[in-house]
């Protein structure tokens, strides 16, 4: 028997070959058609079908389909709600893969998605509880409690990103502000900079910025850090503390057996995750003199196609 996970992504839809187990055999991808819906189920059977072919795989030995997506959802109809970045809502996907895929169908969220998967078989194997934390334009989140995902009554359970962390504090765009997410994603750690830079006409940042048209990128803070550039060195530290605070909150909640961070602000390695390890470390309630483990997610993109078959 076999699994397919899907990776719906606003840009490419991905379908994996994965055992029962989560290992990941091969994976296909295509285009995604946005903003329509059966086109969208048009290319998701496809893919699936083409991959099985390639291995021999009967469609009947395929015993479930998981899909991973952006957007809010009901798990028990297999429904998508609302998909601002698919650019649909109200979507049913239970009987999409039929006549030739009579298996349950699954969906979740896609960080819940990448959560699971990490913890079957990247940066959590072998802990009973884990935190994933997805730190890209926005800041997402997965939860897993003693080997299952955590998501709530309304199945919308883990997103930390919007936690407020400091009240009264930076618009959000989930209408509240302070959020964790406009102080520690990628596009937090650039509004913090352009507001650093408007004081400091000394500062890297500005020739960064002008040699790429004019637009800040998070990867350019972090490299004029690496240049010893005061205003990015003091941008990056008020950036961690705001990091560490969510974190902390939710080492202090949940107490995991580990956090595993992803996303692209992530690729910065340990230079982020010495300085967040040693704030949350300190500040966290714990009884001995270990913190809780901060660690880089090893699966990439693999991870929301591991976690969606394994749903």
């Amino acid at each position: 028997m076999m699994r397919l996970g899907i990776d719906l992504g606003g840009t490419n839809t991905v379908v994996g070959l994965c055992t029962p187990q989560g290992e990941l055999l091969d994976k296909m991808s295509a285009p995604t058609k946005t903003g329509d819906p059966d086109g969208l189920c048009a290319v998701m059977h496809s893919l699936c079908r083409q991959i099985c072919d390639k291995h021999g795989v009967a469609y009947a030995d395929v015993e479930r389909i998981g899909i991973g997506l952006p957007g809010t959802l009901v798990k028990a109809t297999c429904t998508l709600t609302f998909g601002t970045n698919l650019g649909m809502s109200n979507v049913c996907f239970a009987h999409a893969f039929e006549p030739d895929f009579t298996c349950p169908v699954a969906i979740d969220n896609d960080a819940n998605c990448a959560a699971l998967g990490e913890f079957a078989g990247g940066a959590g194997r072998g802990t009973r509880n884990l935190l994933m934390v997805t730190l890209g334009t926005g800041v997402g989140g997965g939860i897993v409690l003693d080997g299952k995902l955590y998501t709530g009554r309304e199945d919308i359970a883990g997103e930390i990103g919007h936690m407020v962390i400091v009240p009264n504090g930076a618009p959000c765009n989930c209408g509240r502000h302070g959020c964790l997410e406009t102080y520690a994603s990628a596009t937090g750690l650039i509004r913090l900079a352009t507001e650093a830079m408007a004081d400091a006409p000394n500062t890297c940042l500005h020739a960064m910025a002008q040699g790429n048209g004019g637009k800040l990128t998070a990867k350019m803070v972090c490299d004029a850090r690496d240049q010893g550039d005061a205003v990015a060195s003091r941008v990056f530290d008020d950036y961690c503390d705001y990091l560490a605070c969510g974190l902390t909150n939710l080492v202090n909640v949940f107490q995991p057996d580990v956090i595993v961070v992803g996303g692209g602000v992530a690729g910065y390695g340990e230079k982020l995750l010495a300085p967040l390890r040693e704030r949350v470390h300190r500040e966290q309630f714990k009884v001995g003199p270990e913190g809780t483990p901060i660690v880089r997610a090893t699966l990439g993109n693999d991870a929301g196609i591991i976690g969606a078959a394994l749903l």
